[in-house]
């Protein structure tokens, strides 16, 4: 197995606080450090990359609450990803902008094991001008659609245009609306969440509502009742990951067919969760847009089953 040791350019230097008493070493950086599996860890503690209070340890050494962890990790060197001709239906697009109502099964861009078949390559393929934007591997992304979520998206096609919608994102003045069927009828019908997200404190691949975590706000409103289920339109005010559906679940009201979040279910095959409208600010002409995505068949099929 190749060292993992590189020059001083190439790599990066986290100082971390151990936040838990006695907690393995292996698991404290595999928690902490986003893409970093215990593995990995194990490894820069065996190379001698890691240090805790000065000194070298074991994988297996047990934190002291407060100990000082600094961890050297190797940077690696990306290739940009390749245009590759992926149906994608276009519902806007400008100098400026383009506007994509992404399916569901289509990630957004690439990741670390996967850098092929996601929306990024679908881009780059009708606008090759993205292959030269500073983000290399997430060039024109603004924001994000998980993978099982269908719905609009939108992408900057220059960096005057990502700084504009950056800004209008941080500002609050992007408006999502999504589209959710969820378990039980949430009382009273209208409302607002606010609850903190965070990593969960026991998987990290999940989020959760945690004391600490970051200001999340999401409102919501029923549309139409269903027996046992719920239609919602549902606004994300903050843009934390995975948002809407910790929130739904967080209030006893799990997205339908969540797997993560909720439970599988027979009325669909993903989760069910759409993004309906989104408003913005044209980044040139400053004009406000409104776009609008109809449902997808499997989830119009799941409400008419509930229908009939």
């Amino acid at each position: 197995m190749p060292s993992l040791r590189r020059p001083d350019r190439n790599v990066k230097t986290l100082e971390l606080t151990a936040d838990r008493a006695s907690e393995r070493l292996d698991v404290f950086l595999a928690r902490r450090v986003d893409g970093l599996s215990r593995s990995h860890a194990r490894r820069l503690i065996e190379e001698g990359l890691v240090t805790v209070d000065g000194g070298r340890e074991r994988p297996s050494h047990h934190l002291a609450s407060g100990a000082r962890v600094v961890a050297t990790l190797p940077a690696t060197e990306e290739a940009r990803p390749a245009a590759e001709l992926i149906p994608l239906t276009v519902v806007y697009q400008d100098e400026d902008v383009i506007v994509v109502d992404k399916p569901a099964g289509l990630t957004v861009h690439p990741a670390p094991g996967h850098s092929s078949g996601t929306l990024v390559n679908a881009l780059l393929a009708i606008a090759p001008e993205l292959a030269e934007a500073r983000e290399k591997m997430r060039p024109g992304i603004v924001h994000r659609l998980d993978k099982d979520t269908s719905g609009l998206l939108v992408v900057a096609r220059s960096e005057r245009a990502r700084a504009s919608l950056v800004h209008q994102l941080k500002e609050r003045e992007v408006h999502k609306t999504y589209l959710a069927l969820v378990q039980g009828v949430p009382q009273p019908p209208q409302g607002t969440i606010e609850a903190p997200i965070g990593r969960h404190p026991k998987n990290r691949k999940k989020m959760a509502v945690v004391a600490g975590g970051r200001e999340a706000e999401t409102r919501y409103r029923v549309r139409e009742a269903l027996g046992g289920f719920a239609v919602l339109e549902v606004e994300p005010v903050t843009g934390r990951t995975h948002q809407v559906r910790v929130h739904l679940a967080a209030i006893g009201h799990p997205v339908v067919g969540d797997a993560v979040y909720g439970r599988r279910s027979p009325l669909v095959d993903r989760q069910f969760l759409h993004a309906w409208r989104l408003a913005f600010e044209l980044p040139s002409s400053r004009r406000l847009v409104e776009f609008e995505s109809p449902l997808p068949a499997d989830l119009q099929q799941a409400l008419r089953s509930l229908r009939d």
